[in-house]
């Protein structure tokens, strides 16, 4: 990188200032619209039980012991427990769920417990998070470009992108993850360029930040160590010496969390080994490299599904363009920090098989260098001076429909309860209606509580809930209207019809299931 940093501040066109102004007000408003419209899914409603403190025995000794509960008692479990601190939360994570490290459930423990635990409260602590994205980007464009045009460019596509909108709206890490990876990349640069012992602390304590935000972090940092090594000429030279003494510094400051990882990873899910085969992972790859720029419900408008390999080869010709038009110093940190996370989870699923590469979570560093690669090329080609006035009118056009697709998707989306990725909750919509028309209904269940409580979240007050271990068949009181069982064991069923004499009938089965039961009159 030059010593000299000289930024260009060349302003964009009047036009475009004004469109990323409004895009930018745009992905402010659709970041914290419809918060408690949303359904409160599986993830969220797991994650608020480690922001409260609890632990999994103690909602099994409290919950699912065949007493008769009403929501409000369900729902204890996801408002902070005045017994429990932040200690408390941080060795529950490293217990329970060491694969997510505990930055974010330490700054929401103190959100909820400043400005009270609704679900907009929770929601909101990830929008204004997301937030800081936007001058994290516009910092890392000026350390890598040199340019505020393509730093404005940058912020509009993110802005925009229902992909980052999505993870905004969520109860989890993934916007904090974001942030910490554009803040590590911008002081990375930083370093690079301004070669000063303080410079490099403040980017190990961003990289520290980041592994304590999420593990893979881990990635990002082994493509730093590519792009410091390469661009070094393979020398052990003052700024490879630097980055390995900060980034070991990282490492070795996370190196207790890694022990807790280690330690407790039997009881880490294997769900994402489950090989799906190459084709399969191809098109969910392409599909969800799309959602960075449209996400819409194909099945609703099926015509959009056409505009999937018009991004694709976008994006491929936004990383062809940048490195060829640009120097080794600014396309291989974008390839870097692109490829490198991308190949640490494609490369297992291609020799060991699973779906790994499938969650697109996971890929956010590669996604944000592809929307950087694409900044630099739309920025660069808006300013460019063209001899053929037709392609100077397809550029704008390729904004146009970019930008477009965005805010479309983010207008569909807003509205909407349920998105793609919650999945594992999406039959709650079905089902909640269905419990609520009864007058007094008791709802039995001897399946995850975190499922039980995800669907409380659409129930009507008058609902309540008699929970038990697998197959063990509760005591019922005859007391209710009607009686339901909600995501049930086969053997608790059977057990509910021949010990208790009464007759179930299926009214919603798919992924969540959902009986009726119907006494039976004796002779």
């Amino acid at each position: 990188m030059k010593s000299q940093f000289t930024p260009s501040w060349r302003k964009p066109p009047a036009w475009l200032r004004f469109l990323v102004i409004s895009l930018l007000v745009l992905g402010i408003f659709f970041r914290f619209a419809n918060l408690d419209k949303k359904i409160y899914w599986l993830d969220e409603v797991i994650n608020s039980f480690r922001i409260s403190g609890y632990t999994s025995t103690e909602l099994t000794q409290d919950i699912r012991n065949g007493d008769v509960i009403s929501i409000e008692d369900l729902r204890k479990y996801q408002r902070p427990s005045p017994e429990k601190d932040v200690i408390d939360v941080i060795k529950i994570v490293a217990s329970e769920e060491p694969q997510n490290t505990p930055l974010y459930y330490i700054i929401a423990r103190f959100w909820v417990q400043w400005f009270g635990n609704s679900v907009v409260v929770r929601r909101s602590l990830s929008a204004l998070i997301s937030l800081l994205a936007f001058p994290c980007i516009y910092w890392l464009c000026l350390e890598l470009f040199n340019s505020s045009l393509i730093g404005w460019m940058a912020i509009a596509l993110i802005a925009i992108s229902p992909f980052h909108i999505l993870y905004a709206q969520e109860v989890r890490q993934y916007g904090l993850w974001t942030v910490m990876i554009l803040l590590s990349s911008a002081t990375l640069l930083q370093a690079i360029r301004l070669q000063t012992k303080f410079s490099w602390v403040i980017y190990g304590v961003a990289v520290t930040l980041g592994l304590y935000t999420f593990p893979f972090t881990l990635f990002v940092i082994m493509g730093y160590g590519i792009y410091v090594i390469v661009i070094e000429g393979f020398r052990a030279s003052k700024t490879v010496t630097a980055y390995l003494m900060s980034s070991g510094a990282a490492l070795f400051a996370f190196f207790p969390w890694l022990y807790f990882i280690l330690e407790n990873s039997h009881k880490m899910g294997d769900w994402r080994a489950k090989e799906i085969g190459i084709l399969p992972l191809i098109k969910i790859g392409i599909l969800n490299l799309s959602r960075v720029f449209l996400d819409v419900e194909f099945s609703l408008i099926h015509s959009f599904k056409y505009f999937i390999p018009l991004i694709l080869i976008l994006v491929i010709y936004s990383i062809y363009y940048l490195c060829i038009n640009t120097p080794k110093q600014v396309w291989l940190f974008v390839v870097t920090l692109t490829g490198v996370t991308a190949l640490a989870l494609i490369f297992p699923d291609l020799v060991l098989g699973g779906r790994r590469s499938t969650v697109s979570r996971y890929l956010i560093p590669s996604y944000l260098g592809i929307q950087l690669a694409v900044a630099y090329l739309l920025s660069t080609k808006i300013t460019s001076s063209f001899t053929n006035s037709i392609e100077h009118k397809l550029w704008h056009i390729a904004i146009f429909f970019l930008i477009s697709i965005g805010v479309l998707s983010c207008e569909i989306s807003s509205p909407s309860q349920v998105s793609w990725n919650k999945y594992q909750s999406v039959d709650n919509l079905g089902i909640a209606p269905i419990i609520n028309q009864a007058d007094s209904p008791l709802l039995l269940s001897d399946g995850l509580v975190h499922d039980v409580i995800s669907l409380s979240y659409l129930l009507d007050s008058k609902v309540r809930f008699q929970l038990t271990e697998q197959s063990t068949i509760p005591k019922i009181i005859d007391q209710f209207s009607d009686l339901f069982l909600f995501n049930c064991s086969n053997k608790f069923r059977a057990g509910i019809e021949k010990e208790l004499n009464y007759r179930i009938k299926p009214v919603y089965l798919n992924q969540l299931q959902l009986w009726k039961v119907v006494k039976v009159e004796s002779n």
